[in-house]
């Protein structure tokens, strides 16, 4: 089907909506904000999506969108390859120099006595 037959699809099933619930073009045109004649241009497949969401609204239908248009989940195992991988631990600071690694240990070791209160 072309774009244009499914938004004429589109109206036409709106059009039997309404009357289903035995209202008239005007009354829902108004409940809307809309002109009768863009109403009218909506049935016939001519429409903006907010009218259309707008139309299903009053005419108690806007779940039919959720129908149309699925909500898309991944499986868990899809979010978790997304994710990347996560780090579970600090590495700390990096030291580079010769001789400099042993200071580092020292510092944390005073520190951790410190916060100890030994």
């Amino acid at each position: 089907m072309s774009n244009e037959s499914v938004a004429e699809e589109l109206g036409r099933r709106i059009e039997q909506l309404r009357l289903e619930r035995n209202l008239t073009q005007q009354r829902v045109a108004d409940e809307v904000g809309l002109s009768r004649l863009s109403y009218r241009r909506l049935e016939a497949g001519e429409a903006k999506l907010v009218n259309i969401i707008a139309v299903l609204r009053v005419l108690g239908q806007l779940e039919l969108l959720e129908l149309a248009i699925p909500d898309v989940m991944f499986s868990p195992m899809e979010q978790l390859k997304l994710q990347g991988k996560k780090r579970k631990r600090a590495s700390g600071s990096r030291v580079t120099t010769p001789g400099s690694k042993d200071k580092e240990l020292d510092h944390a070791a005073a520190d951790s006595n410190s916060e100890l209160d030994w």
